[in-house]
């Protein structure tokens, strides 16, 4: 078993040829994104955030879903825990890529270009507020990934127990730093309009995210070893079954924060939904509820699908991609209420921050043996797996 983990031959051409394609894309779509940013800086910067805020999401859920399994164990989180660890190491480059929303804040935000008098909406502390979220992200990647390597060279099991520690305490600190994020970074959009339950809408998205990307990418490598000859079918229903309550957790939670602000009926409260479900913006509404809750919920709930490798990465790969115009619809009409004008630097800024961040992790995911090793919850359910 241990030679089959090690081979990684097989696979590497594979992961080298996507690495190199998405940083060819991502860098080709950010120079053509920057040259149509001198007709329209303002533009540009929108689209950027957009952009931004999306992948940032899939790195993020990678961290919560890897603490996650930490905290419960099972065989379910064997196949996907060296992808969700290589998620995490993509924040360095998020933190670089933040840079330009940083220095154009100016164009973005409504409260730097018109100061409101509050010691929480200012560029100083927004700015301080962004390095300590960088900062707690970054410091629980390092430690797990850290004693998750330390773990397949020594095999000790106190670091079982160090990143079992870790987790807990890390899943509230990610909470805590995810929602003020998406409060700086998205919310402030719209500086009047505030609601308790945005920052837990993020937290699903990048969850729902960070599971349908390493489910298409499992999928893409199950073909390879040594994933080949350890992925099940049985694995993927797992996998299908989290999925599905990312999907319906998204629902409750846009719904829920739908009903309590339209029947209050605040007028600060309000007109973020007028925006939003009525007008141009009320068709990307009805497309997101249709396709991002109801058809993925349907056909999840279906056991052969959930277990059919090539159905499920479909799902996945929808999902992904809805999940951006679930970002595009929180953020952009912000800046254009009356409708969505789709602009040549929405889909650069995407594909541009895409290719970065999927190059980058590709070339982490690389780095590492494509399943953990000396892990005794998985070496324990490798032995009933292989023995029935």
């Amino acid at each position: 078993m241990s030679a089959t983990l090690n081979s990684l031959e097989s696979i590497q051409p594979q992961l080298e040829r996507v690495q190199k394609r998405a940083f060819m894309a991502g860098a080709i779509a950010i120079v053509l994104c920057v040259i149509f940013g001198f007709l329209n800086k303002e533009q540009l910067l929108r689209s950027y955030l957009f952009a931004y805020i999306y992948w940032l999401t899939i790195p993020l859920g990678c961290t919560a879903i890897l603490m996650l399994h930490n905290m419960t164990g099972g065989w379910w989180g064997y196949p996907i825990r060296r992808l969700l660890e290589a998620g995490t190491r993509t924040f360095s480059l998020m933190a670089i890529l933040f840079v330009p929303v940083w220095l154009g804040m100016s164009h973005l935000y409504p409260w730097v270009q018109t100061p409101i008098k509050t010691w929480y909406l200012n560029t100083r502390f927004f700015t301080v507020r962004a390095v300590i979220y960088f900062a707690i992200w970054l410091t629980l990647s390092h430690f797990l990934n850290k004693w998750s390597s330390e773990q397949d060279k020594t095999g000790d099991p106190k670091l079982l127990t160090s990143l079992e520690t870790i987790s807990a305490p890390g899943l509230i600190l990610w909470g805590i730093a995810v929602t003020y994020a998406s409060i700086d970074w998205a919310m402030s959009l719209d500086p009047h309009w505030f609601s308790t339950m945005y920052g837990m809408i993020f937290m699903i998205v990048g969850a729902l995210g960070g599971m349908s990307f390493v489910i298409f990418v499992l999928r893409m490598l199950s073909g390879h070893e040594p994933v080949k000859s350890i992925v099940t079918a049985s694995q993927f229903n797992d996998l299908g079954n989290l999925l599905l309550a990312f999907v319906m957790l998204w629902a409750y939670l846009s719904f829920s924060q739908f009903i309590i602000i339209w029947a209050g009926n605040l007028k600060n409260e309000a007109p973020w939904y007028m925006t939003r479900a009525f007008g141009g913006w009320a068709l990307v509404a009805v497309f997101l509820i249709l396709l991002h809750f109801a058809v993925p919920f349907l056909l999840l709930l279906q056991r052969p699908m959930k277990r059919n490798l090539g159905a499920l990465s479909m799902i996945s790969g929808m999902l992904i991609v809805l999940s951006s115009l679930d970002v595009y619809w929180l953020i952009m009409p912000s800046f254009d209420s009356d409708g969505p004008h789709l602009h040549a630097t929405d889909f650069l800024a995407l594909i541009g921050i895409g290719g970065l961040w999927v190059g980058t992790f590709f070339w982490q995911l690389r780095k590492w043996p494509m399943l953990p090793q000396h892990d005794p919850r998985f070496e324990g359910a490798l032995q009933h797996e292989h023995g029935d």
